[in-house]
């Protein structure tokens, strides 16, 4: 709001600074404003003639230099500043409104290397040297307003535009970067803040005893000078205490403001997240009975170990009636060691399963966590009924569900997931509680963690970075815009404080949660070195191995490396840290996650009927050789998409995995297994099943559904690299065919741990992303066939199980390195003349390895096949144990699969992956 016209001009001559001028606080702040209506005063605001000249194209390079890229150095150069704003510089006329003008000069010196490489994407344009006098007083400057402008012989504007400011202040306030610890700060007798905010005039803590009271004290602090941080060390603990900052700030557009905003480093809030929660996490009183002493799960040695299961907290135990209804969707829903959610995860945990994924549990910004609901919503009429989803969206805003990529706070707990949002000690209390039961079952914890975007920037309420230091946390377009090709706004990682809270963040939840690894959301929108430099000093802190994986996808304003050398697939090899591969993801489910319309049926993939059950869609036309093509995209992935491991393809030439073509880039693009993530199906796009609802012809029987779901997660089984399954692949999980259920609702995203449904056919998805293709889903909504029975979800249940105790039971599946690879793995039925329905992979062990030797075959046709394996003839192969136990949950393998020593042949049943050994 804006305040008294009297107080406006009295805050107008505090802030009005000379060039020179000091930067120390320019009011003071009484205790209601800590209280005062809305998030913000503005102080002072911008006239509305600045709105003509918002472009923000100039950039600081440093603190000492500026380029403008796209302009000439023909012309007389000037920056105008004023500190409160109302700079009008309008092309034609002479400048108005400003405290003051800085003449420049063009340099034409040669630029630093590490200033051209990062700020290469600018493209050419004049750089402009800042005079060493002015260079004096650059924290003034950055505190207010500030526009360049290009003037002709009689010093009229012949453009203008603002500077972005990133690089100037990375060079100013270098120093900050070496600070051991930013935000608050609880010690035996004293409280400590720190916020690092160089462009604010005054910074003041407002502290409350609890959610919803009234401020209880405010105190200013003091600014440094070489780091730009406010601190202030209160002579008392205010710990179990909230707080807020007073933030006076100059933000373009809009002018002086006082933003009331929490600390970015808070580690935990209250309900909705207005108020930060002061906390020592050491304190014996937020940890957990045995906390301290207990252990991390020690069965990962290599990352090539790793057995992931990639789940949300709520979809875990929403659905679960064997949950405590206060417990449900919530953090201590995993104490309850005896629910169906449980039971499954400790089974899971004994057939091999080594990890859980949570999907984001840092404070959301979109759950609301005062008065979320849940909608209800009857069972359909119809299985293709629009009556859920229409419930279900009309409250998509209120309700208590979302995946939760839309970051808030990153060092904070999630809320809604605690017993009392309001109250910032269980959340931690419960998050520790819940990382400790999964522990005890021997599975280790990881994070899926979202530093590419917040939810918010700029003055909206929940912006916390934008709010603080305007125009640095978030990257930036050549008009000054933030950009959004993540689908938020993105933040600048390049950036030196927003690299350190990253990296902050994630030394934090090692430390303060024994988090075992992170899933970094897209991670290519972030360099290359920032990630190595945090992957590095985890490896100091932790004494013990935090593995790192992420989607290391090349697009939006980073593409090719652009902006710096992008955390992409093709750049981390060598580094150890993981990728999401796509190239068999691909082959296996056939076509890509953003197909539409037609091509979800066209596009058939090499488990559900390319080429060899044609669907009604499918082409008839389509040649065998694109059969033979996925399998060897699938074999790839076997491999674990090392670079130069070869074998031949189907046209009979022998390459190394990065000459085989995947959609213009190198199929292969990892040196070492750990640095390839297998996947089928995650949390993005439709499930496995609800994808092979399209893809398999219409009359496929039940039975034949469970089947190729099981050869998919076979595939990914037998793949060398990291194992990564989305939670219900065990049980043919759907979404109802929903190809986005990020803001679905429990009612598209449940999970029935009694095994009794997939929810297959629950009406038709949210029509927001699905309802172009409703006539497509209604004839498979409605068909009884390819509903699975109780008895198909016990069955898959059980056969991926078997495939988890397979993999545990030898590390042949899981070699660490590529030279094990290459030396144990073979290929055969390969080449142009091969059975292009059948993989087979042969594995070399000996002492140490389980077995003598391995061989495995997926042979994916609706009929058995008889391969011939010459090299094989003579030897002693018997079936896997897992496949000859008395509990074995696919019985065709012992009671069809056969091996014909004379001959070398093995006969493998229809739709069935085995595995043959040989014992030591």
């Amino acid at each position: 709001m804006r305040v008294s016209t009297t107080k406006r001009i009295w805050t107008c001559l505090a802030l009005v600074m000379a060039l020179g001028g000091a930067a120390s606080p320019a009011t003071a702040a009484a205790l209601g404003d800590c209280d005062a209506p809305g998030f913000a005063q503005i102080l002072f605001p911008a006239p509305r003639a600045l709105a003509k000249n918002v472009e923000a194209a100039a950039l600081w390079l440093d603190h000492t230099r500026i380029k403008w890229p796209g302009m000439e150095a023909t012309h007389t150069f000037a920056l105008y500043h004023a500190g409160n704003g109302g700079v009008i510089a309008e092309t034609g006329a002479v400048v108005t409104g400003a405290d003051g003008k800085i003449v420049l000069a063009v340099d034409k010196t040669a630029l630093p290397k590490a200033l051209l490489e990062r700020f290469n994407y600018a493209g050419s344009g004049v750089v402009i040297r800042v005079p060493a006098d002015a260079q004096k007083k650059i924290d003034a400057l950055l505190q207010g307003e500030i526009v360049l402008v290009a003037e002709n012989a009689e010093g009229k504007i012949a453009k203008s535009t603002r500077v972005q400011i990133a690089g100037a202040l990375d060079s100013r306030y270098l120093a900050a970067e070496k600070i051991a610890v930013l935000g608050i700060t609880v010690k035996p007798r004293a409280t400590e803040f720190k916020l690092w905010a160089p462009t604010a005039r005054a910074v003041f803590a407002c502290i409350y005893p609890d959610g919803q009271s009234k401020a209880i004290a405010v105190a200013a602090l003091t600014r440094n000078a070489d780091t730009g941080v406010w601190a202030r060390v209160l002579a008392r603990t205010w710990a179990a205490h909230y707080t807020t900052y007073l933030v006076e700030v100059f933000v373009p557009g809009v002018g002086v403001v006082r933003n009331r905003v929490t600390d970015p480093y808070a580690v935990s809030l209250t309900t909705d997240s207005t108020r930060a929660y002061i906390a020592d996490l050491d304190a014996p009183a937020l940890k957990p009975k045995g906390w301290d002493t207990h252990k991390t799960p020690t069965r990962v040695r290599a990352q090539t170990d790793m057995v992931i299961y990639e789940l949300h907290v709520r979809d875990f135990s929403i659905n679960d009636q064997t949950v405590m209804a206060a417990n449900r969707g919530k953090y201590a829903a995993f104490t309850e060691t005896q629910s169906n959610g449980m039971k499954h995860l400790a089974a899971l945990s004994q057939a091999g399963l080594t990890d859980i994924h949570l999907l984001p549990v840092f404070d959301i910004a979109t759950i609301p966590e005062s008065a979320c609901t849940t909608p209800t919503i009857k069972p359909p009429a119809t299985p293709d009924s629009e009556e859920p989803q229409a419930t279900v969206s009309a409250g998509t805003a209120k309700d208590c569900f979302n995946w939760g990529y839309d970051p808030f706070h990153f060092n904070a707990p999630e809320g809604s997931y605690a017993s009392n949002a309001a109250d910032g000690a269980r959340r931690v209390i419960e998050f520790r509680q819940m990382v400790q039961a999964l522990h005890v079952l021997g599975l280790r914890v990881g994070m899926d963690v979202v530093y590419n975007h917040t939810a918010h920037s700029g003055q909206h309420e929940k912006s916390v970075l934008d709010r603080i230091v305007p125009g640095y946390y978030h990257r930036l377009n050549a008009k000054g815009e933030v950009e959004r090709s993540t689908c938020c706004d993105n933040t600048a990682t390049e950036h030196m404080m927003m690299a350190k809270l990253m990296s902050d963040s994630v030394s934090l939840w090692t430390r303060a949660y024994k988090i075992d690894s992170f899933r970094f959301d897209l991670m290519g929108h972030q360099p290359k070195n920032v990630m190595l430099e945090t992957q590095n000093r985890l490896k100091r802190e932790a004494g013990r191995a935090v593995q790192f994986l992420g989607e290391g996808w090349n697009f939006g304003e980073v593409e090719n490396g652009k902006r710096f050398v992008q955390a992409s697939q093709l750049s981390l090899n060598g580094t150890g840290i993981g990728t999401f591969s796509d190239r068999a993801r691909d082959a296996i489910r056939g076509g890509g996650p953003a197909d539409s319309g037609a091509a979800m049926m066209t596009q058939q993939g090499y488990i559900n009927g390319l080429i060899y059950d044609r669907n009604a869609e499918a082409d008839a036309q389509r040649p065998v050789s694109d059969l033979l093509k996925a399998a060897d995209m699938v074999r790839v992935g076997l491999a674990g998409s090392i670079r130069d491991y070869s074998f031949i393809t189907h046209t009979d030439d022998k390459k190394p995995l990065e000459k085989i073509d995947y959609n213009g880039q190198p199929a292969g693009y990892v040196k070492e297994p750990g640095e390839v993530v297998n996947y089928v199906e995650n949390h993005d796009n439709q499930t496995l099943f609800d994808m092979n609802a399209y893809k398999l012809p219409m009359g496929a029987s039940r039975e034949d559904r469970a089947r190729v779901q099981v050869l998919g997660a076979a595939l990914n089984a037998f793949s060398q690299g990291v194992a990564y399954f989305h939670a219900g692949i065990d049980t043919l999980r759907s979404k109802s065919l929903d190809r986005n259920s990020y803001d679905s609702g429990d009612w598209f995203n449940r999970i029935d741990w009694t095994y009794q449904d997939n929810y297959f056919g629950m009406g038709l998805p949210p029509k927001n992303d699905n309802g172009k293709d409703y006539a497509l889903m209604r004839p498979r909504l409605t068909n009884a066939g390819i509903k699975p029975s109780p008895a198909d979800i016990a069955w898959t249940r059980d056969a991926f199980r078997d495939l988890l105790r397979i993999r545990a039971s030898t590390n042949l599946f899981r070699l660490p390195s590529a030279a094990e690879i290459k030396s144990r793995l073979t290929f055969y039925n390969v080449g142009s003349k091969q059975e292009g329905t059948v993989i087979v992979g042969h594995l070399k062990g000996g002492a140490g390895y389980g077995f003598r030797e391995l061989i495995y075959f997926v042979n994916v046709d609706k009929a058995a096949h008889t391969v011939a394996v010459p090299q094989e003839k003579g030897k002693r192969y018997g079936l896997h144990p897992v496949h000859l136990a008395k509990d074995a949950a696919d019985k065709r393998p012992a009671a069809a699969a056969r091996y014909d020593d004379a001959s070398g042949s093995f006969t493998i049943p229809a739709r069935t992956a085995v595995v043959f050994v040989r014992a030591l």
